[in-house]
């Protein structure tokens, strides 16, 4: 059942002034996101009727509210919402590749102060293939460190602080793992750090969406990456992760582990605080 939220009422002047100025109708189509400023809650339209709106968050959470004047925030301005003209019923959004509501028309978000770091290329292009479409609707710019063993005066010199968030994925973090080792100090208000119990980043991409039974196993002092294009005879590991990469495209192909350690570090970089 949902639940009726009451939108803010700006009042009678909202409109008043030396200079009338005009809150625009926007019509609302399934997948416009808009923002209710009295309780924060954003989302997509998902259903219309006469009066109300039904939004859809990130999360799957779904709000009820009354459509009145000036009542959303559309692209950060007032604006008000209108039915789309021919067309009451329940519509069903598409999804992006991450699961959540895909926003149509996407104008990207100005970017936020806070960021996600990743240890390398590999894992931003494959962060950005699953979670691309989400990361633009929240400002969030995902960064490679190539590694994490300057992490701590990488945080240093940015500065963590509140509006200005770091969340960062780390590779293989395992107790006793020289990823674990090097992060387990690390202690801030203002710093979230997640990773997943893969070696390497292809590793957390399913072997099924690869066409493959399993994930090779590397010997110790092999070069791990090498390792799985000699025995698979993908040729160089630029070929092989061009090979995995193409295999995604969905949240389905990867393991949940990495689905988790991600979406927390997206929840926490666009927490307020």
């Amino acid at each position: 059942m949902w639940r009726l939220v009451r939108s803010v009422n700006y009042g009678k002047d909202i409109l008043a002034g030396p200079r009338r100025r005009k809150v625009p109708e926007v019509p609302a189509e399934p997948g416009l996101v808009v923002e209710d400023p009295a309780s924060g809650f954003c989302g997509a339209v998902v259903r219309v009727d006469k009066d109300t709106v039904v939004l859809e968050d990130r999360h799957g959470k779904q709000r009820l509210f009354p459509m009145r004047p000036a009542a959303f925030l559309f692209e950060g301005a007032p604006a008000t919402l209108v039915p789309v003209r021919g067309s009451a019923r329940a519509a069903k959004p598409a999804h992006s590749a991450s699961g959540s509501v895909r926003v149509e028309g996407l104008r990207a978000r100005t970017a936020r102060g806070s960021r996600i770091w990743v240890e390398g290329q590999h894992d931003a292009e494959l962060v950005e293939r699953i979670w691309g479409h989400d990361l633009r609707v929240e400002g969030v710019v995902v960064e490679p460190l190539h590694g994490v063993d300057d992490l701590p005066a990488l945080l240093a010199e940015f500065g963590p602080e509140p509006g200005r968030r770091i969340g960062v994925l780390v590779d293989h973090l395992v107790p006793g793992s020289k990823e674990y080792r090097l992060v387990e100090g690390i202690d801030h208000p203002h710093v979230l750090i997640t990773g997943h119990p893969f070696v390497d980043i292809w590793e957390a991409v399913q072997p099924r969406a690869v066409g493959i039974p399993g994930w090779p196993r590397v010997p110790r002092g092999t070069d791990w990456k090498q390792g799985v294009c000699a025995e698979l005879g993908w040729g160089e590991p630029a070929d092989g992760w061009r090979r995995v990469l193409s295999a995604v495209s969905s949240f389905r192909d990867v393991e949940a582990p990495l689905l988790s350690a991600v979406e927390r570090l997206i929840d926490f970089v666009t927490e307020e605080c």
